[in-house]
């Protein structure tokens, strides 16, 4: 099998705002040898593609994507990570894997109850959060948002964070994305 990488190593390089200068200092290949990949010129020996990877804070297999999932998965409703107390019960809706990029979950609060208790994100991690039924308030690194049913709000997931619903029970769709941005 024929892997093509030259235009995931251009993607991730560009994704991280890494000149091509930039990715050759922090892999040890040269500027035009890394052109000449990404442009599909040549193919690097897995050696080289070991040093892009690393470049790009990458494992092997991850630059490969040998660690992420096939094309199409489906998670049944019988299948689905779960847990919580009897005012804060959660699902995760995506699968989980290595490489996975995206992670959604479903969240019921009691009246009055909060989520929180798990560790925050990741750095650079952004979330989205859709109310399904509310009111809810979401406070996000001490700041408080009220949010209404079918209300949205986007936000950096690595601050301090966790929504408490009103005075009656509320339900919250949440998509937290990895971050793209370079440490």
């Amino acid at each position: 099998m024929t892997v093509s990488i030259g235009p995931r190593i251009r993607i991730l390089r560009n994704d991280r705002f890494l000149s091509l200068r930039d990715l050759a200092d922090r892999s040890g290949v040269s500027a035009p040898m890394l052109s000449q990949v990404e442009r599909g010129e040549t193919s690097p020996t897995l050696a080289v593609a070991e040093k892009i990877a690393d470049g790009l804070g990458l494992s092997l297999s991850g630059l490969l994507r040998l660690d992420e999932a096939p094309p199409v998965e489906i998670v049944r409703v019988t299948g689905r990570q779960g847990g919580g107390t009897v005012d804060h019960r959660w699902e995760v809706l995506t699968p989980d894997h290595p490489g996975q990029r995206i992670a959604v979950s479903r969240h019921e609060l009691a009246a009055r109850a909060a989520t929180g208790g798990a560790p925050m994100h990741q750095p650079g991690a952004r979330e989205f959060a859709l109310v399904e039924t509310g009111p809810v308030t979401l406070e996000v690194d001490g700041e408080l948002h009220r949010l209404e049913t079918g209300d949205t709000i986007t936000f950096d997931a690595d601050l301090p964070h966790r929504f408490v619903a009103a005075d009656e029970a509320a339900a919250i769709i949440s998509v937290v994305t990895a971050s793209l941005r370079s440490s």
